[in-house]
């Protein structure tokens, strides 16, 4: 397709849709009710929407009270059911597509279903919006005079009872309009391979002769592979090898540990970073603006936001509040009502709100990955601050971690224990401690208190993982590819134990 024609098309697209985004920017709440009532309007002919009776509903305080908070577990015998060809339980219209979790909080794999609603007015909505947002912020762009390099999972799709299952992204693959294979590197058949290996050198070889502007793609994934690229190539910097390269969009995981990894070898100042944060349940916030960190939430995609505080998550107490009731700088789980079924659903993301007009969030951590077995309530977000501010003061560089409680055993305090393996290691890895130490204490206050005086948690422990010790754990259990990730924090030891014997 011809780039004026091309941008053309884009421009066309991009006047349209930011009519649409001001609507929700404007009416942000009322967006958000509207939403809600058309869900239950359009599902109150399913099971799920006659056994909560729908269709009578005509307020929120209604739909909380008809309606449980539910996770995978609870929704797990009618999504088989769903897989195995019956419609109408949670969605009218037939689910043909589920994508196949790899989360890491369970040992059983979860398939969350995908309808073509949530296709195309989620997903690949969101893509879209992306991409205008990247244009409107930056009008002298030349990214459709080459291709983007987009990094996906490594699964092809399994189908079964009229039905198929599979990555997210093989699922976006799979249904990608023919021209979007012209813009696009590498090629289908390469990007679907199921070899995570033979996938990864397959790539290399189809994408470093590409006139590549952008990368998508999961960042620990995307390292890997632009790492290979310049192994390849023997170049220091992705600029030798792509000139005209503009644009990371990533997300998936957050970004803090990879940043200076990626400044090594993208050194162009002016070089863009865009985030999307996505999960299989849907695309839920994207970056607006250049150099931001904060993500725009999307009210316009079908799916219906709740929250729960963090402060009286899993208790007796627990709230659970609408959009309209957020607080800014305070974490909250997540819960979904989606156009693809999912009622209240919890995804298991926490998010905190640093603006509440508009609404913009950023994602915090994970309710089931975080540390809080001595009331220190240590969160990802809280982790990954602390290793980037120490890893910048002592010049080292982090490829991955996970860290685990040490038990209390008669009188013996607790701690934290930590397995890093660095790309450029410390120093001292005692002074790093010390540092991380410090830096833990500045950003959360339960920490602080209960490492006062090594009142009831000791000094953290830090090992130092040999090289390659994740990737190889991941490779164990069959995880290798763009949408697994490292446990980052738990509060049991199953994932440390695994690893510290694999590190010996």
């Amino acid at each position: 397709m011809p780039i004026p024609l091309v941008n053309s098309i884009a421009s066309w697209f991009l006047k349209k849709r930011f009519h649409q985004i001001e609507l929700f920017l404007k009416y942000p709440n009322e967006v958000q009710q509207e939403l809600l009532f058309s869900l239950l309007d359009i599902a109150k002919d399913t099971e799920v929407g006659k056994k909560h009776e729908f269709a009578s509903i005509k307020n929120y305080a209604t739909f909380a009270d008809r309606v449980p908070i539910s996770t995978y577990e609870d929704l797990q015998d009618s999504i088989e059911r769903s897989r195995q060809g019956v419609n109408n339980i949670f969605w009218p219209k037939p689910i043909k597509w589920f994508a196949k979790s790899s989360g890491t909080t369970s040992a059983k794999s979860k398939f969350i279903p995908v309808s073509f609603d949530s296709l195309e007015e989620c997903h690949y909505a969101a893509s879209k919006d992306l991409l205008c947002m990247y244009l409107n912020n930056n009008e002298d762009s030349q990214l459709f005079t080459g291709k983007s390099l987009r990094l996906g999972g490594s699964k092809e799709l399994y189908k079964e009872n009229g039905t198929a299952f599979g990555d997210l992204s093989a699922i976006l693959i799979d249904n990608m309009p023919f021209w979007a294979e012209f813009s696009s590197t590498p090629s289908s058949k390469v990007s679907l391979m199921s070899d995570w290996e033979t996938k990864m050198a397959a790539i290399v070889n189809e994408t470093i002769n590409e006139n590549v502007t952008s990368l998508a793609g999961v960042p620990s994934w995307m390292l890997v592979l632009l790492n290979n690229v310049l192994d390849k190539t023997d170049k220091t910097s992705l600029f030798d090898v792509w000139p005209n390269l503009e644009v990371y969009f990533h997300g998936g995981v957050s970004f803090n540990p990879y940043i200076e990894q990626y400044r090594n070898i993208l050194p162009k100042k002016d070089f863009k970073y865009y985030e999307i944060y996505n999960a299989s349940e849907g695309f839920f916030a994207i970056q607006d603006q250049n150099y931001s960190g904060d993500l725009l939430l999307m009210l316009d995609y079908g799916i219906f936001y709740e929250f729960i505080p963090m402060d009286t998550f899993g208790t007796k107490d627990q709230k659970v509040i609408p959009l309209s009731e957020v607080q800014l700088n305070k974490n909250y789980a997540v819960v979904i009502t989606t156009n693809a079924g999912l009622w209240r659903y919890m995804i298991g993301d926490t998010v905190r709100f640093v603006s509440i007009s508009p609404y913009r969030i950023k994602v915090s951590g994970r309710t089931k990955h975080h540390i809080n077995v001595f009331g220190e309530e240590l969160i990802i977000e809280n982790a990954e601050d602390a290793l980037k501010k120490v890893c910048k003061k002592t010049k080292s560089e982090i490829v991955d971690y996970t860290a685990a409680p040490i038990f209390m055993e008669g009188k013996e305090k607790g701690a934290h224990e930590w397995l890093i393996e660095f790309k450029t290691p410390p120093k001292d890895i005692n002074y790093f401690n010390e540092l991380f130490d410090n830096a833990l204490k500045s950003l959360n206050s339960d920490y602080e208190a209960k490492r006062y005086n090594n009142m009831t948690l000791n000094k953290p422990k830090i090992h130092i993982a040999r090289e390659q010790l994740f990737y190889d754990w991941l490779k164990q259990n069959n995880k290798l590819g763009g949408q697994h990730k490292v446990p980052r924090l738990s509060n049991t030891r199953q994932y440390m134990d695994e690893l510290i014997l694999l590190n010996t």
